[in-house]
């Protein structure tokens, strides 16, 4: 019998071989692709063809295979690598193979419209030389994140390994070769580099990284979040070196704060305290009912200086990212948790805001200094609550003045909070509690008592300082934006809304106030908790941006985000305006550092990754809390319906 004729392979579409070159570590040429897709001597001809077109149109640079070490070609796939202290979106070559470091990319403003480029991020960038010898790139078009490595369950199939990604869009599994297991097990979680070249069939992956736990484990739940979002987790050399050669901050020129009764209060797992807080009666004669406040917050930009190593590595996380076992800190712990950290009975540099508020809570003065002060308590809320409530422990019996004084003026930023009108929904927090053993033990509701509502309060009153203070120094100011709900949103909600038999007129103004009409008449039905989530999802996303339209949900004109400089890099740029406005020394904005707009997007972006990650991890450990109850019957709600197909 004569054997059938040999079919040749599927010829490539323009947009496969596009993508095959972008993804190749080093440079191709025809040979190389040819031999990836298994081409014929006919095909190959064509491929000719199509690769001219693609050098034709730009979106391939002459000569690539052949170009000259040093020299980046015209069109290149690059990868944003952070942001430089003036703001300027840094990128390098995907490929690089000359001697040194690769030349510095800077890639210009997205158009408008488009999201801005954030780290991690590849681009199809059109480069043109600069006379130091850096570049200047414009986005072509975006590519998506490095796909280089990936998380997943190894495992062995039918005698051969197999990879299963942790990411739930992951289609197919990846083929390990016996030599690149790296010794896996079954069931290992690992990380894997993805190998190019592959076209038919199950991608190949080789095992760099073994993690401890397989999938099912409550200790690689965070691992799946944190390398899925690409949260960084190491910090630089540099960065490191700075953190382990931080010492005291001296009194010098701060404003002495050591002997007055400033406490923190914060939750019983808290390890970094940005905040400690006291409060006085006003002996102003001319406020009566009045309040003497002070907020004190740590003084991160003593120690993390605008463009070193620390710098940099905060800038490429935005904020810190908390999951039920563990925290990836936007600081190395040296600092968020011992030099930064407004530990007891610790000498610590701090920002202070002063504030007098009158018996209404409406805040008639402020004023800004670098003090030292020396905490004379770590409360938690439960603590200060019970004191309040008339059972104080060793810790609050000491405290009672103090404590009083503080709901004291609480009460009366109540007050004014009322007057505003500001959104007020009520949205219980799940709380997973991880035991001895690593493992899920249960999951609850956490508590939220007024001692909750003192802190936020009192760290509002000081943002809006903040804010305030910056905009009468004419300084730049990262505001914190909240825009009313977009009308689509709105008309979705009236929607909802009339399957329950409740009005909501066409063409009111949008005030807070109107929501909490709504939540007031479902409180305390079936109703409620339904109701209070499809408010929020008819709300707008805060973010940050040096062009400030107010706040909608706190019904302010101006906030900015002060108090958390620790764990969140939008605040510790608000603690260097107000520096360099007030003249309060080292560490202040620089002239070169006064671009927000980028940086604004950039921080809301690394906001959402962060917050997408703690999602993901909570739904996972909820998962993993309920493997083992399989068939047993609970209540339940739909949060909401998503159209698929």
């Amino acid at each position: 019998m004569s054997k059938k004729p040999k079919q040749a392979a599927p010829f490539p579409s323009r947009d496969d071989i596009l993508k095959f070159i972008e993804e190749s570590p080093g440079r191709v040429g025809k040979r190389e692709i040819g031999r990836a897709f298994h081409l014929d001597a006919d095909q190959k001809l064509r491929l000719k063809k199509i690769l001219k077109s693609l050098k034709d149109d730009g979106l391939l640079a002459k000569g690539r295979a052949l170009s000259t070490p040093g020299a980046l070609p015209p069109v290149a796939v690059v990868l944003v690598t952070g942001i430089d202290r003036d703001g300027e979106v840094l990128a390098r070559p995907q490929s690089w193979e000359g001697e040194g470091d690769p030349p510095t990319i800077y890639m210009a403003p997205e158009k408008r419209g488009q999201p801005a480029l954030g780290p991690q991020d590849r681009v199809l960038a059109r480069l043109t030389p600069l006379d130091d010898g850096t570049y200047q790139g414009r986005t072509i078009r975006r590519i998506g994140g490095a796909p280089t490595t990936i998380m997943g369950v190894y495992m062995v199939v039918e005698g051969q390994g197999r990879l299963r990604s942790t990411d739930r869009k992951a289609k197919d599994d990846f083929m390990v070769a016996r030599a690149d297991t790296l010794d896996a097990g079954p069931g290992d979680l690992v990380r894997a580099e993805v190998l190019p070249g592959r076209r038919l069939g199950l991608r190949q992956a080789r095992i760099i990284e073994r993690l401890s736990g397989g999938d099912g484990e409550a200790s690689s739940v965070s691992l799946i979040a944190i390398h899925e979002n690409d949260i960084p987790t190491e910090f630089c050399k540099q960065a490191l070196d700075q953190a382990d050669a931080a010492i005291a901050a001296p009194l010098a020129r701060r404003e002495d704060l050591r002997d007055l009764a400033l406490v923190t209060i914060d939750g019983a797992d808290a390890r970094d305290f940005d905040d400690a807080v006291l409060a006085e009666p006003d002996p102003d004669k001319n406020n009566k009912g009045g309040w003497r406040i002070i907020v004190a917050i740590a003084d991160v930009s003593w120690y993390v200086r605008p463009g070193d190593g620390l710098d940099r590595d905060a800038i490429a996380r935005g904020n810190s990212v908390y999951f039920p076992d563990r925290v990836v800190p936007m600081l190395p712990e040296v600092l968020s948790n011992g030099w930064c950290s407004l530990n007891p009975r610790e000498e610590r540099p701090c920002l202070v805001a002063h504030m007098r508020i009158d018996a209404k809570g409406n805040l008639i003065g402020h004023r800004f200094s670098r003090a030292l002060m020396r905490s004379q308590a770590r409360l938690t809320y439960d603590q200060v609550q019970a004191a309040r409530d008339g059972t104080p422990d060793d810790d609050t019996a000491p405290l009672g003045e103090v404590i009083d004084n503080l709901y004291g003026a609480y009460d009366a930023l109540t007050l004014a909070r009322r007057k505003r009108g500001v959104l007020e929904l009520e949205l219980p927090e799940r709380r997973i509690v991880i035991g001895s053993d690593g493992q899920v033990e249960r999951i609850e509701m956490r508590d939220r008592f007024d001692s909750h509502k003192l802190i936020e309060e009192f760290m509002i009153a000081a943002n809006v300082a903040a804010a305030e203070t910056l905009e009468r120094k004419r300084q730049p100011c990262m505001y914190r934006i909240h825009d009313e709900p977009s009308l689509d949103k709105m008309e979705a909600l009236r929607q909802f809304l009339a399957s329950l038999a409740i009005p909501l007129a066409r063409g009111q103004v949008v005030r807070a106030e109107l929501f909490n009409r709504i939540l007031a008449r479902v409180r305390d039905t079936p109703n409620a908790d339904m109701v209070n989530q499809v408010v929020l999802r008819s709300q707008a996303q805060a973010q940050y941006s040096p062009d400030n339209i107010g706040h909608f949900g706190l019904a302010l004109r101006r906030y900015c985000h002060f108090t958390s400089p620790i764990r969140r890099y939008a605040d510790l740029l608000v603690h260097r305006a107000l520096v360099a406005g007030l003249g309060l020394g080292d560490g202040g904005l620089e002239k070169n550092q006064r671009d927000f707009a980028n940086l604004g997007e950039v921080l809301s972006g690394l906001e959402r990754r962060a917050a997408g990650a703690e999602r993901n991890a909570t739904d996972r450990f909820c998962a993993l809390f309920l493997a083992d109850k399989v068939g047993l019957v609970l209540p339940g709600r739909i949060n909401g319906v998503t159209r698929f197909g």
